[in-house]
Formats: C-alpha cells, structure tokens, sequence
C-alpha cells in the first residue's frame, strides 16, 4: 500500500527538519510531503536547501487548505493512505505503522493518535483540555460516538477518506469539523493511543484571544455539517 505523510507547515523553521528526519528514520514506509503555506520565515528554504519533497503555496491557506493540497497531491499519487503529522514537532513517527495496521485491521476510515486514552506525554494546556472535553461531548451528544481527542492533527485516514477530503475540507481548525463530517456519512473512525511532545517551535495557530472565536466557530460548523448530513 502506498502511504503518504502530510506535513502543513506554516513558519516551522525551527522544528521541520527534525520532523523530517523522525518521520525517514522511525516510519520508512511512508512517503512524504511538506505543504508550505507562504511561510515568511526561512522554512521554505531549510526544506529546498535539504532537498525535501515540498509543495510550495503561492498564498497563505491556512491549516485547511494546506492540509486539503496535501490530499489532492495524494488523490492525483495514488495513495492508499494519508496521514497528517504537523510539523512542529508534537507527533512521533514512531506510531504511523501502527496506526496504518489498525486502519486495515479495523476496516476504518480514519485513525486518530489520541493523547488521553493512555495520558502519557504531554497532555496540552487546562484550557486547551476543556475544550478539548467540551467537542468530545458535543461529538457524542450529536453522533452518539465517543472522540477522546478531537482536536488531534495527528489523523491518518483512507483511500475514501483521501477521495473525500480532496474535494472538500473544513478551511478552519478542521479537525473536530472533518470527524463529525465522517462520521455523519456513516464512515468509521477509530482512535488509538500516542504519545505527543510538546511544541518543538513556532507558534500555536489558536492563541488565548481566539480561544471563544473558535469555540463558537467550531460549533457552528458541527452542528451545520450535522444537520446537512
């Protein structure tokens, strides 16, 4: 099966290189690319200066349409599988194996690495952990299906799911949108447990002030993708 790796980076100079060699030292199996979302620090030129596989965006997409690029570049490639790994350095390579074999053994649709089944490493901030807890229970309220950990970037999904996505994906913070998405269409998606480290640089995109923006956004956009489904 032909696997890809989908890294949205967006000014991650300080972290894309070591992302990249964790990912050709621990998961070999799995192809790669680097989605560079007009970056204005010098990521761009770390990728081309190691000869990195990168797709360069003339603009800036944000993290939905960097993400949505790389399913396009998957969808054309033909891959069986895609995963997104961000490229800041949370994610550790070393589970994309086994998030491939229970994709297959499960018949799933879409993996996702949750960080509170086992609650080992870094568990992220009390109030992104609120947040975190509040879409799980709207996910299950509407769904009936439990997400421990809604708001991971680190999600591997199928050739559906690659069809899917190409054509149509949430623009921002997709994670929690995309599930209900999948989930509303009668598709499975499973989780299973992975170790995250904290961010290795850059900058998170959802900073205190955006904190309610993006409570309400997100809300809104599940509820909309649950009753047009």
């Amino acid at each position: 099966m032909k696997k890809l790796v989908i890294i949205p980076a967006y000014n991650e100079s300080e972290s894309i290189e070591k992302t990249i060699r964790d990912i050709i030292n621990k998961a070999p199996g799995f192809d790669y690319v680097i989605v560079n979302d007009c970056s204005t620090d010098n990521t761009l030129e770390i990728c081309r200066e190691n000869q990195f596989n990168v797709l360069n965006l003339p603009i800036n997409l944000g993290i939905g349409g960097a993400v949505q690029t790389g399913y396009l570049y998957a969808k054309e490639k033909g891959y069986d599988i895609a995963v997104q790994v961000d490229g800041d350095g949370q994610h550790d390579a070393a589970f994309l194996e086994n998030m491939a074999d229970k994709l297959e053994s499960e018949n799933a649709d879409m993996v996702i690495g949750s960080r509170f089944i086992s609650k080992e490493g870094f568990q992220s901030s009390l109030a992104r952990r609120i947040g975190i807890k509040y879409f799980s229970m709207l996910i299950k309220t509407l769904t009936g299906e439990v997400i421990t950990d809604p708001t991971s970037g680190l999600r591997m999904i199928g050739r559906k799911g690659i069809e899917m996505f190409a054509a149509d994906y949430p623009k921002d913070y997709p994670e929690p949108e995309s599930t209900v998405a999948m989930l509303c269409r009668g598709m499975k998606v499973v989780e299973m447990p992975v170790i995250m480290k904290e961010r290795q640089g850059g900058v998170s995109s959802i900073r205190f002030h955006k904190t309610l923006y993006y409570m309400i956004k997100v809300t809104l956009a599940i509820l909309v993708e649950r009753i047009r489904k």
